[in-house]
């Protein structure tokens, strides 16, 4: 019977004990809870810190679970929450705007797709589920972006490449364009991912006010824009969706 790594099991009972409490520890506290020389544990925590699964407070030098830890415990619930959450109301949209829609999540560097309701049209169209989307240049991985800081810090430490001569791949002005995207609540995708084709998005919260997704429709340019703006009918069904959807969860309005 192979045996367990040492390493992994001190660190499980390393996120275990702060995980049972309801204060930050100091590595001292860490240390002798778990019968750890501090520099073994300090490695560990560390580690962990890099990881995103432990914070320390910068003011008093104490640990806590990190963000990242807590979105891995409750990814399974969300995901599919959140799907079942917008069966319909993903439905209503497709119907009404006459686009495919889709439902994403963030999944290591980029979105993943979870749901994915046909444009109501007699045409040939490919079920898209459990594909992936940019995070930098499409409608839903902007305003993952933009809410979730997690997503935030992915695009902006990995290379953002340019899929066409309009994908926004500089710093400054990617941050100029979640900036827009908080401002007005949606994000759009005109050319930006493939040519010819534009969306729009807006993010889905649920009762803890966290993003846990992002919902949006995605069709032909010359039938998201008209006169060259994108449809304001199609902005406003989007966000009603998003609204929607969010509300199911459990959001307060907003």
């Amino acid at each position: 019977m192979a045996k367990n790594i040492q390493s992994l099991e001190r660190a499980a009972a390393m996120l275990r004990l702060l995980a049972g409490g309801e204060r930050r520890l100091g590595l001292s506290e860490v240390a002798s809870s778990l019968g750890l020389a501090k520099g073994t544990a300090h490695g560990i925590l560390r580690t962990l810190q890099a990881e995103g699964f432990v914070e320390q407070d910068p003011a008093s030098g104490r640990y806590q679970l990190g963000a990242e830890l807590l979105r891995l415990g409750s990814t399974y619930l969300d995901v599919h929450e959140l799907r079942a959450r917008a069966l319909v109301w993903t439905d209503d949209l497709a119907r009404s705007s006459g686009e495919s829609v889709y439902l994403g999540v963030l999944h290591q560097q980029g979105v993943l797709i979870v749901h994915h309701v046909f444009r109501p049209d007699d045409s040939r169209q490919v079920l898209e589920v459990g594909a992936m989307q940019p995070l930098h240049s499409s409608a839903l991985g902007k305003v993952l972006s933009a809410y979730d800081p997690v997503a935030h810090n992915e695009v902006v430490e990995n290379e953002r490449k340019s899929f066409t001569p309009h994908t926004v791949t500089d710093a400054v002005d990617f941050e100029a364009v979640l900036d827009l995207t908080r401002a007005r609540g949606w994000a759009a995708d005109v050319e930006e991912t493939w040519d010819g084709v534009a969306s729009i998005a807006a993010p889905i919260h649920d009762r803890r006010r966290m993003p846990v997704g992002a919902v949006g429709v995605t069709g032909a340019v010359e039938r998201i824009r008209e006169d060259g703006a994108l449809r304001t009918d199609l902005v406003a069904a989007v966000r009603d969706c998003a609204r929607a959807v969010s509300r199911d969860l459990g959001a307060s309005r907003f």
